[in-house]
């Protein structure tokens, strides 16, 4: 590489009467679009505009907040869950956008894959697949039994692979189309952790799938990432930040200082869907605040 690569490239200036100072931090982008000076419509690389996105487990949580970014870039919603998702459809509709609901039991693989066939006949082609849903059961290893292990990995792992399964033979079967497949994955996709034994197993299956089908896919138009989410501030964590012994030795751990919002797993999110990651394939991206990292 050259050492000019190196020097920071100016682009042209769009006039908009705002005299804003250049960008210093990613809050530039926020106070011009607080301003009405910016739309995702001048990033387009990081649009969603005109692409439906299925989302799993989209009721609360995680879920929820990749349903309001995608809203927020411009895409549609198809948000799956087990229960109503009536707050979900509210914050996509404050964000300007669409939002179909599926309530669906996704602890049977089988009836998940046949819930994304009617969906994509009776709706619409998808864009794009989140695999979001996911359940955890904590026992010390000794203890766990067979039925919780199995529950955990049906949802976690093999419903992600039939829904992955059925997205990329829908794709595949139009020539030309072009899918992205989003897997949430979890720091303990990385680490071994302590009384989830069955969540921590399909988490590394998540990590492993999710490279196998980027190297299969990747050159017929489907891209396959994930994101390995650290403490995120969600009803599955509640127990963990009500706990003050608990909470404060995780949040020292934490480079970042404080526990995740479900938005920075949404925004993310939106990056893995949008054209900017169209040359990514098998990446796993820790969205953790720094906790990986020490």
């Amino acid at each position: 590489m050259s050492w000019r690569a190196t020097l920071p490239i100016r682009l042209p200036r769009r006039p908009t009467g705002c005299e804003d100072e250049p960008p210093r931090n990613g809050r530039f982008f926020e106070r011009r679009q607080a301003k009405g000076i910016m739309n995702v419509s001048d990033l387009p690389a990081f649009s969603l505009t005109g692409k439906r996105i299925l989302v799993t487990g989209a009721n609360t949580g995680i879920g929820q907040g990749i349903a309001a970014s995608i809203a927020r870039a411009g895409g549609q919603v198809v948000g799956v869950g087990r229960s109503a998702m009536n707050e979900t459809a509210e914050k996509v509709a404050a964000a300007s956008g669409s939002f179909e609901a599926v309530r669906i039991d996704l602890s049977d693989p089988a009836e998940a894959a046949a819930m994304l066939d009617r969906v994509w006949d009776e709706s619409g082609p998808l864009d794009g697949l989140v695999n979001n849903a996911g359940i955890i059961r904590r026992a010390d290893a000794v203890d766990l039994s067979e039925a919780d292990w199995d529950a955990v990995m049906d949802v976690n792992l093999k419903t992600v692979f039939r829904l992955s399964q059925g997205f990329a033979r829908r794709v595949l079967a139009e020539p030309g189309r072009r899918g992205k497949i989003v897997n949430i994955a979890s720091v303990l996709s990385f680490q071994g952790g302590i009384r989830v034994a069955s969540y921590t197993a399909s988490k590394h299956g998540v990590l492993g799938l999710t490279r196998l089908l980027a190297c299969e896919w990747a050159a017929k138009g489907v891209n396959v990432n994930g994101i390995a989410p650290g403490y995120i501030e969600t009803n599955n964590t509640e127990a963990l930040r009500a706990d003050p012994e608990r909470s404060a030795a995780i949040l020292a751990r934490i480079p970042a200082g404080r526990w995740g919002r479900p938005e920075d797993i949404g925004d993310a999110a939106v990056f893995l869907l949008a054209p900017a990651s169209d040359y990514m394939h098998g990446a796993v991206m820790p969205v953790d605040g720094g906790w990986l990292a020490r």
